[in-house]
């Protein structure tokens, strides 16, 4: 049975814009409660158009412009694979259906919001969408937490504690700790394992080996 691929690992090819907009609207139709597991997913784990850093550092700029994260990345993304165009086409298809499934949904609830069932329903996809959220957040913390600690794990816990633990406002942790962090990311880069050169070499001596 063959090996599942590794996220860190080297991406695949470029995708087109008919592929980008496709994938997006599977995002889209699939991601109920949130897009974010949907996308990460279909972006590294299946497509392997992204590895786990770069899916990461895309992420993170998502969030730090005004909007919403998913959308933003969306037009991130489809702009680094097909300029313009891509963003376009990955925006189309990310808000396209749920545009679409939301009227729908607006009339229906209108019609039968107060139905005792429908909030049991949707306080059971409230609990599944905190689940996938909850899981798609440790997967993308796991390659941070797991290299040589330096000051980006310091930034990471220092945001973790003054939004879930202390309860200050988002705004403020981001003005103060963003200046920092950029800071450190400007005069001290991180140090990384040489993860990618290690593999290299190992496939070049396994190469070697079958020639011989």
């Amino acid at each position: 049975m063959p090996e599942p691929a590794d996220p860190s690992s080297a991406i695949s090819g470029m995708p087109s814009l008919g592929e980008l907009f496709i994938s997006f609207v599977v995002v889209s139709v699939s991601g109920f409660g949130g897009a974010l597991p949907w996308a990460r997913r279909m972006i590294v784990e299946q497509k392997r158009w992204m590895t786990t850093e770069e899916f990461n550092e895309a992420f993170a700029l998502a969030q730090f412009l005004p909007g919403p994260n998913v959308v933003n990345f969306s037009v991130v993304f489809g702009s680094r694979f097909g300029g313009a165009a891509g963003a376009a086409v990955a925006l189309a298809g990310l808000m396209g259906p749920p545009l679409v499934i939301v009227t729908v949904l607006a009339v229906l609830y209108a019609q039968f919001g107060d139905l005792e069932i429908l909030g049991r329903i949707l306080t059971g996809i409230t609990a599944a969408a905190t689940g996938l959220l909850i899981a798609v957040v440790g997967k993308m913390a796991l390659p941070l937490f797991t290299k040589r600690w330096s000051w980006p794990q310091a930034i990471a816990i220092l945001a973790f504690a003054g939004v879930a633990i202390m309860r200050w406002p988002l705004p403020w942790v981001f003005v103060v700790l963003a200046p920092v962090a950029v800071a450190l990311a400007w005069f001290k880069p991180a140090k990384k394992f040489p993860t990618e050169a290690i593999k290299a070499t190992k496939a070049t001596k396994a190469t070697e080996a079958i020639e011989r």
